[in-house]
C-alpha cells in the first residue's frame, strides 16, 4: 500500500506556491460537483444521488492531489524517527517547488550536517581513545616491569615514564583547550607587545623538544603587533611543534614575521615533505595527520595542534592556511591589526 501511494503522480508539483494549490484543488473540486450535478439532472438523477456520487468522487481527487502536497511532511516524521534511532542515512524524496518542497530541501542539508557531525564524533572517539591508549599501555609496560624486578628503577626508566604522562597531559590540555574554543568559553585578552623578543621565546622552548631541526627567526625591526599574548603563544608552539616534527635532522625552521597593509603576516617555513594540495585544508581538522608520508616522518603526535591553532586564529579574525612553497611546508597565519595609533 504505501508503494503505491508513493507511485502516485503529483500534477502540482510544478506550482511554487502552496497557497495556489490549495485554490486549484478548492477549484477542482467546485467545478467537479457542478458538473457532476448538471450531468446527472440530464440524465434524470436526484440530487440525492449526484450529490453523494460528487462528493465520493471530490475527496477521491482531492487524496489523490493532496498526497503530492503532504507526502514530503510524512515522509520528514519516518526520517526524523529514523535519526532519533541513530540512523542518518535515510533522505526525503523531494519533488515539490513550494514551501514543502523548500522545507523538504532544508530538512536533507540539516540530515547531511547531522551525519557528518555524527561521523566526526564517532571519529573523535575513536581518534582519543587510540590517543590515549598508546602511552598509557606504555606507562603501564613501564611500572609493571619496575615493580616485577624485571627492570630495576633507574633514571633513564624513570625518564621513559615521565615522557609517557608528560604526553598524556599534554593531549589532555590540548582537548580542554579545543573544548573551551569550540564553546566559545574562551576571551581575547588583546595587548600590545613587541613580536621579535615574543617569537625568540617561543623558538628557545621549541628547540627543547626538538634538538634535530635548526630554528631561524626573522623580524622587521621593532614590529609591534596587537593580539592575546597567551593565545598566539599557543598558535606559534603548535606551529613550531608541527614543522619540527616533518624536518629532517639539521633542517631549518624558519619563523617570519612582517606587516602587510593592516596585517601582521606571521609565517612558518620547515624543510619536510610538505603538504599535497588535496589535503591542506582537511590539516585543520581535528585529529588529521596529513597524507601517510607525513604520518611516516612526523615522530607521533595528536593531530590537535593545528585544529586549536585555527580556532585561535578565527577568535582574532584572522585566517591561516597552507600556503605555496618550492620546498617543505609553509604554514601562514595573518591578523588584522588596529591603525596606528588607535587603542
Amino acid at each position: 500500500m504505501h508503494r503505491l501511494w508513493t507511485a502516485l503522480p503529483r500534477p502540482l508539483d510544478p506550482m511554487r506556491s502552496i497557497k495556489i494549490k490549495l485554490g486549484v484543488l478548492a477549484v477542482c473540486n467546485c467545478c467537479l460537483g457542478g458538473l457532476m450535478t448538471v450531468w446527472g439532472y440530464g440524465l434524470g438523477f436526484r440530487g440525492r444521488i449526484t450529490l453523494p456520487a460528487a462528493l465520493l468522487i471530490s475527496i477521491v481527487i482531492t487524496q489523490i492531489l493532496a498526497h503530492g502536497m503532504t507526502a514530503p511532511l510524512r515522509e520528514m516524521t519516518a526520517v526524523a524517527r529514523a535519526m532519533a534511532r541513530g540512523d542518518y542515512r535515510r533522505r526525503v524524496r523531494v519533488t515539490s517547488r513550494d514551501e514543502v518542497g523548500e522545507l523538504g530541501r532544508a530538512f536533507n542539508r540539516m540530515a547531511d550536517d547531522l551525519a557528518e557531525v555524527d561521523r566526526q564524533r564517532r571519529d573523535f572517539v575513536a581518534n582519543v581513545s587510540h590517543e590515549l591508549r598508546t602511552p598509557i599501555a606504555a606507562l603501564r609496560a613501564i611500572l609493571e616491569n619496575v615493580a616485577d624486578g624485571v627492570t630495576p628503577a633507574e633514571p633513564e626508566v624513570l625518564e621513559g615514564a615521565l615522557a609517557q604522562t608528560e604526553r598524556l597531559g599534554g593531549l589532555v590540555k590540548q582537548l580542554l583547550d579545543l573544548s573551551r574554543v569550540e564553546a566559545g568559553a574562551v576571551s581575547l585578552d588583546l595587548t600590545s607587545f613587541e613580536i621579535a623578543p615574543f617569537l625568540e621565546a617561543a623558538v628557545r622552548e621549541a628547540r627543547v623538544g626538538h634538538p634535530g631541526p635548526v630554528f631561524v627567526v626573522r623580524t622587521e625591526p621593532g614590529l609591534i603587533v596587537r593580539a592575546d599574548r597567551d593565545r598566539l603563544h599557543q598558535v606559534v608552539t603548535n606551529l613550531l611543534d608541527n614543522a619540527a616534527r616533518h624536518s629532517p635532522p639539521g633542517g631549518a625552521v624558519t619563523v617570519t614575521a612582517t606587516t602587510r597593509g593592516q596585517a601582521l603576516r606571521l609565517e612558518v617555513q620547515d624543510e619536510g615533505p610538505g603538504i599535497p594540495v588535496a589535503d591542506r585544508a582537511q590539516v585543520f581538522e581535528r585529529f588529521s595527520r596529513g597524507s601517510a608520508s607525513q604520518v611516516g616522518t612526523s615522530g607521533g603526535g595528536t593531530g590537535l595542534g593545528l585544529a586549536i591553532a585555527h580556532w585561535v586564529v578565527d577568535l582574532h579574525d584572522g585566517e591561516i592556511a597552507v600556503a605555496d612553497s618550492p620546498h617543505g611546508c609553509l604554514i601562514r597565519v595573518v591578523l588584522p591589526q588596529p591603525p596606528q595609533g588607535s587603542s
